[in-house]
């Protein structure tokens, strides 16, 4: 504990932001990093806790007061090391992870908690503009070959630890670049796809192989790769979008957010968007749903020129602040405005949809109603609309972004049979990561279901070492 007293000493402070009126104007990263002396100040209010609740809220099993107190110290290479030791991708949940380790800091019961993501962004970076971040070379091979389907951050994750205990792994991935939903589903001005490049670029010379537009199912058969490989992982992610079965859903101008986020993402990287344009320039936008994925698409629609955007979301508004001494140190619900909502929306709560209204076959806008949510006796949550509450929202564009229901199992996983829990996700233990045909293991989105980017870079470390078990019969690999 490099200051006892520092978080009496020092406030907290964070990154701050570009202003709206500017960053809209481009796709790029607009967060201003805090200076390295005032980032000393917030390493040195760690309290260094007897139990740190940090790591009970951290997926990757982060030493967040280890690496905390080094940057009090002014050691920002060991800070780097001990951060190495867990985390895959620090630069990536630096900048995209939500934080659930601030939600869980001690300090965070008088709502100042230490500036964990921060802190980790700043290591990162700072190791990765100073030569630290190199390859990791193994001192011998194995002989044994992985195919890793899919490259978003489980599948990354799992090949990157794969190839370091020596491993020949290839990553195969439908898209014309690597990178899965980091690539074509957060939008660059929250991640620019240099941050994915120069990480691809270390794991090449680590001895990564990458096959991108190799679409596992379709242009690459499964039973290649399961007779080639000695073995295979399916971290493929959760794709299948939830639809919003209403009347008027047949109408044009009506699309699930991936696709309109995946072709900006395209247009900035240089690719040709194959299908018709989604653009939201000089339309009135809804954006269906409250999560992050709306979010990412009020801030695209912004950028696009909106005319207007408008966010509904079914479950009521959130309290503004939460009962700590009810949820800490788990992630609670309370209300939350993104850098994105900040840059303009109307956002409604309690909205239900009844129909999408439309004239000539395109969507005008959506008839909807109020709703009451209750609870019932025997303790789960219901729905009831409010008598006489119907309104309209105009519409000519909207975007149903409500999240994920199970992976794509059509194609390759259905092809070998791969059994899936009842959830519809492909069924796999925590522990050993095997799926229900030998040699194949599941691991990230695709096994849990929709997650967070920590959770899928934690499947993939432990997918690694349960890979590596099977291939060799133990493991060095962390878990």
């Amino acid at each position: 504990m490099g200051k006892p007293t520092g978080f009496l000493d020092y406030q907290r402070r964070d990154r701050s932001y570009e202003p709206a009126e500017d960053r809209l104007k481009n796709y790029r990263e607009f967060v201003r990093p805090l200076a390295e002396d005032e980032l000393r100040r917030q390493g040195g209010r760690c309290m260094d806790c007897g139990t740190p609740f940090c790591h009970h809220a951290c997926p990757v099993n982060n030493v967040i007061p280890d690496f905390n107190d080094l940057t009090y110290r002014n050691d920002p290479r060991a800070a780097l090391a001990v951060l190495q030791r867990t985390n895959n991708f620090p630069e990536v949940t630096g900048r995209i992870c939500p934080a659930p380790c601030e939600a869980g800091c001690t300090l965070n019961l008088i709502e100042q908690p230490v500036t964990i993501k921060t802190i980790e962004h700043s290591i990162a970076e700072r190791g990765w503009a100073e030569g630290w971040i190199e390859p990791v070379v193994a001192a011998r091979r194995s002989g044994k070959r992985v195919a890793v389907i899919g490259s978003g951050p489980a599948g990354l994750a799992c090949a990157q630890q794969l190839a370091r205990a020596g491993h020949d792994v290839a990553v195969y991935e439908k898209g014309a670049k690597i990178g899965g939903l980091l690539r074509y589903g957060i939008p660059d001005f929250k991640l620019e796809k240099t941050v994915i490049d120069r990480r691809i670029a270390q794991m090449r010379a680590e001895g990564v192989e990458f096959h991108p537009n190799s679409h596992v199912g379709k242009n690459v058969k499964i039973e290649t790769l399961m007779s080639k490989y000695d073995a295979v992982v399916f971290a493929i992610g959760s794709e299948e979008p939830r639809d919003l079965p209403a009347p008027g859903r047949e109408l044009k101008g009506i699309h699930y957010a991936m696709e309109f986020l995946g072709q900006q993402n395209r247009r900035v990287g240089g690719e040709k968007v194959a299908v018709e344009d989604i653009l939201a320039t000089g339309k009135d936008v809804l954006v269906i749903g409250g999560g992050d994925t709306g979010s990412d698409c009020i801030g695209t629609s912004n950028r696009q020129g909106a005319k207007s955007v408008t966010q509904i979301e079914i479950l009521s508004m959130p309290p503004e602040h939460e009962d700590k001494l009810m949820t800490w140190p788990n992630w609670p619900l309370k209300m939350r405005t993104s850098s994105s909502q900040d840059e303009g929306v109307t956002r409604d709560f309690a909205v239900s949809t009844k129909e999408f209204t439309g004239k000539d076959g395109h969507v005008t806008g959506l008839t909807s109603v109020r709703v009451d949510w209750r609870t019932s006796n025997d303790g789960r949550p219901v729905m009831e609309e409010v008598p006489n509450s119907t309104f309209e929202i105009k519409a000519d564009l909207v975007l149903l972004a409500m999240g994920f229901v199970h992976p794509v199992t059509k194609g390759a996983a259905e092809e070998i049979g791969l059994a899936l829990d009842p959830r519809g996700n492909l069924k796999a233990d925590t522990q050993s990561y095997r799926g229900s045909v030998d040699k194949v293991f599941c691991c990230g989105d695709a096994r849990r279901g929709q997650s967070l980017v920590v959770w899928a870079i934690r499947e993939g470390r432990q997918c690694a070492r349960g890979v590596d078990e099977f291939l060799m019969g133990s493991s060095d690999l962390p878990r």
